[in-house]
């Protein structure tokens, strides 16, 4: 038999932030988890439960927070949650510098 030749187009993984509706590469995004113990930050994507995605700036977690994030979830946000959210908030830079954020060009 002879081999199939041609190149195969890779399948990237997208996802949308809750924060902005953005769609973009699932690695360029934060993961969150809802678990037993709470909501976690997943940096590794692997954790088991369900998850959403948001941006790494401030502004996308601000308006997740404000309520898209726990319908991603399909949970309630704790107020422990609430804290631990606010607290890796707090690192993040005021907004990232690339063209999903940018408002597109009108002609």
């Amino acid at each position: 038999m002879a081999k199939k030749s041609g190149n195969r187009i890779r399948h990237i993984p997208q996802r949308t932030c809750v924060g902005c509706h953005q769609v973009l590469e699932k690695k360029n995004l934060i993961r969150l988890v809802r678990t037993n113990e709470g909501i976690i930050i997943d940096p590794g994507g692997k954790i088991a439960g369900r998850g959403a995605y948001l941006h790494e700036n401030k502004r996308c977690w601000e308006n997740g927070l404000k309520g898209p994030l726990a319908s991603a979830l399909k949970t309630e946000l704790t107020e422990m949650d609430r804290e631990v959210l606010r607290s890796y908030l707090t690192n993040l830079p005021d907004d990232v510098v690339d063209t999903a954020h940018s408002p597109k060009m009108e002609e």
